[in-house]
Formats: C-alpha cells, sequence, structure tokens
C-alpha cells in the first residue's frame, strides 16, 4: 500500500498472513455442533431465560443452520464465526421477549415520521446515515446496541464504566481488522458506527443480511419465497423497546434515522410497516456498486471460504443487485414525492450539505445551526478514502468488462439519471 491506495492483487489466490494462517489453524481446532439443542441450549445458559416466543423462528433457524453446516466450502473459521451469530441472535430474542412480557407497555410506543435511508450496498448510505445521525435531535441505531439491544441481566459495567456490550462489539471489531486488515476502508463496523436496522431482524431469524455473511444462495432462496412483513414488524418492535429504555433514561428524542439496502425490494412492506416514513433512495452506477461488493466478499473469503471463487461471486451478486433494482424500479412509485427524493450518487458526494438540506426539506425538520455544524464537522472528519482508497478492477480480478455488465441494468438508467463510473 502506497500514499493510502489499497491495491488487493490476490483476490484469486490469496497470499496469507501469518495472522491469517494461525486463525484458521486454531479454529481448526475448535468443535461447532450446529444442532438446534446446541445453538439454543447456549443461548438459554447465557442468559438464563426459557421463552424464545413464538416457534415459527425454528424454521428460518433450521434454513441457516442446515445450509451453513452442510457446506464444506466454509473454514472452521468461518462456522464458528456464523455459530456465533445464530447463538447471539438467539439470545437477544431470549432477552427481547423477556422484556417485552415484563413491559407490555413497550407496544404502546410509536415509531414516529422515521428517516429512512435506503439504496443500493455500497452507494452512500452509510455515509449519509451516519452523516444524519450527528442531529443530536435523532435516535440513531449504533452497531453496538444493534448486535445486543438488550444488556445482559445483572451483567455490571466494566470498571471503566464501559458498557460491557460496548467491549465486545470493539473487540470484535479489533479481530476483524486483525484477520482482515483493509476491511476498513471498504465496511467500518466500529462500534459507534451507525447500522442497519435490519441487525434488529436477526432475533426473528430474518433479513437477507446472512447473504453477505457467507456464500448463502440456500438463504436467498428462502427470503426471497416469503412475506418480509412479520419481519419488518418484528423489527418494529425492538426500535420499540429500544426507544423505550431510552426514554427510562429521560431520552425526549422523537424520531429516528435508520438505513438498509434490503428495503428498495421491500417497499410496499416498508410502506405497511412505517406509513409516515421520510424516505431517501440514493442511487449509484451498478456496475460500481458490484465490483465494490464483490471486491469485498472475495476479500473476506479468504478466511470465509476454502477457496475464492470469484466467477461465482460476480454471477451470484450481478444476478442480486439486479433482484433489487427491478423491485425498486417496479415499486418506486408507491413512496409518494412528498415524503421521499432520490439523492444521486455524483451529486452527493459533490456537495454533501446540499443533500442534506434536501433530506430536512423532505422530512419538515429544521437544519438548525447546531446541526448544520455537527453534520459539516462529520464530513470534513470522514473524507472519502479516509481508511484507504480501494483499488477496484473488474477486468483484471473477476474477468468481467464492466460497459457489457452495466447492459445488464440498462431498465434502470432509463428510470434514473445515474450516472456510469466504471471503466476498468
Amino acid at each position: 500500500m502506497a500514499d493510502n491506495v489499497i491495491d488487493i492483487d490476490d483476490l484469486a489466490s490469496p497470499r496469507l498472513s501469518e495472522t491469517q494462517r494461525q486463525a484458521l489453524a486454531w479454529a481448526e481446532t475448535v468443535p461447532v455442533d450446529f444442532s438446534e439443542h446446541a445453538i439454543l441450549e447456549a443461548a438459554r445458559r447465557r442468559t438464563g431465560l426459557t421463552d424464545f416466543g413464538p416457534d415459527d423462528f425454528r424454521l428460518r433457524l433450521r434454513v441457516l443452520r442446515e445450509g451453513w453446516d452442510s457446506d464444506p466450502e466454509i473454514t472452521a473459521l468461518s462456522r464458528l464465526t456464523l455459530h456465533g451469530y445464530l447463538v447471539r441472535y438467539a439470545s437477544n430474542r431470549l432477552l427481547i421477549q423477556a422484556t417485552l412480557t415484563q413491559h407490555p407497555e413497550i407496544h404502546a410506543e410509536r415509531i414516529d415520521r422515521p428517516v429512512i435511508v435506503a439504496g443500493l450496498p455500497r452507494s452512500g448510505t452509510t455515509h449519509l446515515v451516519n452523516m444524519l445521525a450527528e442531529d443530536s435531535r435523532f435516535h440513531s441505531l449504533p452497531l453496538w446496541e444493534s448486535y445486543e439491544p438488550v444488556p445482559l441481566s445483572g451483567e455490571p459495567p466494566l470498571p471503566d464504566g464501559c458498557d460491557p456490550r460496548y467491549r465486545r462489539c470493539l473487540e470484535a471489531w479489533e479481530g476483524m481488522q486483525r484477520t482482515t486488515p483493509f476491511i476498513a476502508a471498504m465496511h467500518p463496523m466500529a462500534p459507534d458506527h451507525i447500522h442497519e436496522e435490519l441487525e434488529l431482524m436477526g432475533p426473528d431469524f430474518a433479513s437477507y443480511n446472512f447473504e453477505w455473511l457467507n456464500h448463502s444462495p440456500f438463504w436467498r432462496d428462502h427470503y426471497c419465497a416469503h412475506d418480509q412483513a412479520p419481519h419488518y414488524e418484528y423489527m418494529k418492535t425492538v426500535l420499540k423497546l429500544l426507544q423505550w429504555r431510552r426514554r427510562q433514561r429521560g431520552d425526549t428524542r422523537a424520531r429516528w434515522v435508520l438505513k438498509c439496502p434490503q428495503h428498495v425490494e421491500q417497499l410496499p412492506v416498508l410502506n405497511r410497516v412505517f406509513p409516515d416514513a421520510t424516505v431517501i433512495f440514493t442511487h449509484r452506477d451498478p456496475v460500481a456498486v458490484i465490483q465494490s461488493t464483490v471486491t469485498m466478499q472475495a476479500y473476506s473469503q479468504r478466511i470465509g471460504r476454502r477457496r475464492v471463487d470469484t466467477r461465482a461471486l460476480i454471477d451470484y451478486w450481478s444476478d442480486r443487485v439486479e433482484h433489487l433494482l427491478r423491485a425498486w424500479v417496479r415499486d418506486r412509485s408507491l413512496v409518494p414525492a412528498e415524503r421521499s427524493f432520490d439523492s444521486l450518487f455524483h451529486v452527493f458526494m459533490a456537495d454533501e450539505m446540499a443533500t442534506a438540506e434536501q433530506v430536512y426539506r423532505v422530512a419538515g425538520l429544521e437544519l438548525i445551526d447546531a446541526a448544520r455544524r455537527r453534520l459539516k464537522g462529520y464530513i470534513a472528519g470522514h473524507p472519502r478514502g479516509k481508511e484507504g482508497r480501494v483499488v477496484y478492477n473488474l477486468r483484471r480480478d473477476f474477468a468481467t468488462e464492466p460497459a457489457e455488465l452495466r447492459e445488464r441494468f440498462r431498465f434502470y438508467f432509463d428510470r434514473f439519471p445515474v450516472r456510469a463510473e466504471t471503466k476498468s
């Protein structure tokens, strides 16, 4: 790496670091049991609770655990990580269910006129939501709280006053940076980073997020074949729980700022569950989105899969992005103009404050001086490429011609004035 430029030239045939080799070798010594009993029993032991609520989640848990357990290409290190995800989600489900049972008044909380950023992955959604979250009048969802929305009963703060949930998230991020040090330049996962609310569907074993954790076409097929409305309702309930917890501490904020790419293929559901939401749609060249996605996925697969299949990656994510875009083009008109607007990536990058001003106008919220200063401070402190500029090369790394791939998405360019970016 020179001049903060990151050129990963071994995506298809990784040259593993000593840290990566040691982590992979260590994981081979750790047995992992993907049975339902093992996962749920681990959650019971961790929380001291037994009530998981409605049992429908067990089917989705089975799809995930059997799919991952039967995939011979998943490394032992990734099996351990995925198993940890399932135990954490099951633990969160127990804690959420217990809180709702003890405090049924949570259901009366209102999620009032949230501002929701929705767009393709890698299209500026993360930067925009983190920028807007600087306005202290918004509720937002930091990664550490999305990972563990309810604390373990009786777990005290650490000696330095830190919430143990925050420390666990920080340790996970530090471990990720040791094994995949370039990941911060692609997708930062620091504890304070404002994250996607679909993480709150995790305890319901739902959302397209599982597709990102490892190559999981079996989960895509299950997800696409089922109505996601019940899982959006579950997510909304957890948002109510978080809002209620904050109000117990004297927090008087009324509105949330959220973001998730999945929403663009679930607009009928989003409309039904959040009928008063302001939706900010972010648009970017799908080829740029795909090249960023597959590069990040290929880089992660050096420790997640026994071999990196770049052809499979480009095929899978090209199909997946097309599915998102076709649903989006079909359903965009369902969100009326008075509570939505379309943000073009090249326009946003050229003048971030102008985009912010438009968000505030459509959300019916005054951009007061204090908020403007905080937003400007965030922009100044988070320039594009702050953690390094990754070199993306579809032609070299994925044997794909950008211009040819772009033709697949002509229908999207015909619908929105998106600027083509990628040439190599």
